[in-house]
């Protein structure tokens, strides 16, 4: 099937439609998306009516765009607008699910290497609190989760299979869609940490087969930052319970006795940021409409051609894993810590990140790495702007 492409006048009209394009080059997508016109403007609309009218009231008068957002993440992920809840960052969202698994002694959690730091903290505290065990399934040759060993590893005691779909420290897409298979094979929840991979790829969390996706606002999506949401499928809502609640997530019965709500929505808190939720909405909306395949695409194709720019440069070093590779585009430059190297970026108007060993302990130690440069595309970015990061990178290694 041909995977369709935006056209000259789509990339031009994203950028006519993003913030910032004209005063630098931002190649920081996976830290924070550069900011969306439309987004803002809603965000900005949002607050001031606050201003004029009260926070409780200008959110009544607002409802019907508040209800968007379910609908609108619903369709994103390939999911039911009862099934999504509003969190205020990824984290908190997959921390709401990952805690709310009545774990108990002896349950072991299956993962891999590309596993995000928060997370994997996260299970050595439930290890600390509960005696499980973490099981990790190693790289295979491309340098994605080993299917085959991931099959093996699982076991009787097996509760939670957790993936990182995009980790934040590498090029690598894992493969959701056949971990999934496997989690449903042998009939074991899911978790899938969509952080990065919301609004880089297309995504159908059906089609993928996990029961709990988490992501955020801020990155691909480029949504107001402290949003984030999290799905939660009917066919596990009873095996998780809150690990708290409030008066939106439950309700008083009597005396004695609550009840959950229906649906994702118990997995919510009732105070939140009425305005970014309302950004969120306006943002994956605007990226359903220009098409998440046609997004997809171009991230990609974008990112192969930094790489293979890059990996001509002498003394350039890239460091991406996996059979299928994303936005993210990770390197060194020979004899320069990769800090300096971001620092002399940023002088030229050039935005990346750096990601370092203390994230990914159980990935670039193993591979002698103790921090990268992280490089992240979007589609509004152009082939002028990798063509000029490359060469005022080729500058620093003469």
């Amino acid at each position: 099937m041909t995977v369709p492409s935006l056209s000259k006048q789509d990339v031009e009209n994203l950028r006519q439609d993003t913030a910032g394009v004209e005063e630098l080059i931002h190649f920081n997508n996976a830290g924070t998306g550069l900011a969306l016109k439309p987004c803002l403007t809603a965000v900005k609309d949002h607050l001031d009516l606050e201003a004029r009218l009260g926070g409780y009231e200008a959110a009544n008068v607002a409802k019907s765009d508040l209800d968007a957002f379910y609908t609108a993440l619903a369709a994103l992920i390939g999911c039911r607008p009862h099934e999504i809840a509003y969190v205020e960052n990824a984290t908190r969202a997959w921390d709401m699910a990952f805690y709310g698994i009545d774990f108990r002694e002896g349950d072991r959690i299956v993962t891999g290497r590309s596993e995000y730091v928060s997370n994997f903290v996260a299970f050595l505290q439930m290890k600390k609190r509960r005696g499980i065990e973490i099981d990790i399934v190693e790289d295979d040759q491309d340098g994605q989760i080993d299917l085959k060993a991931l099959k093996a590893t699982i076991g009787p005691k097996t509760r939670l299979v957790a993936l990182t779909h995009i980790p934040t420290f590498s090029g690598l897409i894992n493969p959701a869609e056949e971990v999934g298979e496997i989690a449903r094979a042998h009939k074991v929840l899911y978790l899938l940490d969509a952080c990065q991979s919301a609004g880089q790829i297309p995504l159908n969390a059906r089609e993928i087969g996990c029961h709990i996706l988490s992501g955020t606002g801020r990155k691909y999506l480029r949504g107001p930052r402290g949003t984030g949401f999290l799905h939660v499928s009917d066919n596990v809502l009873d095996q998780i319970e809150p690990p708290f609640t409030d008066l939106q997530s439950a309700v008083w019965v009597d005396e004695t006795s609550y009840e959950l709500v229906p649906g994702a929505r118990r997995f919510e808190t009732w105070e939140r940021y009425v305005a970014g939720q309302i950004g969120l909405a306006v943002a994956t909306n605007y990226a359903i409409g220009v098409g998440m395949e046609k997004i997809g695409e171009r991230i990609c194709t974008l990112a192969g051609e930094l790489r293979t720019a890059l990996s001509a440069l002498p003394g350039v070093a890239l460091h991406d894993k996996g059979a299928r590779k994303g936005g993210i585009v990770t390197f060194t430059v020979e004899g320069e810590d990769p800090q300096q190297t971001k620092h002399r970026l940023e002088q030229a108007g050039m935005n990346v990140s750096v990601s370092s060993a203390s994230s990914a302990r159980i990935d670039l130690p193993l591979r002698g790495l103790d921090s990268v440069v992280r490089a992240s595309v979007h589609a509004f970015n152009t082939e002028a702007e990798v063509e000029r990061f490359v060469k005022t990178l080729g500058t620093f290694t003469r």
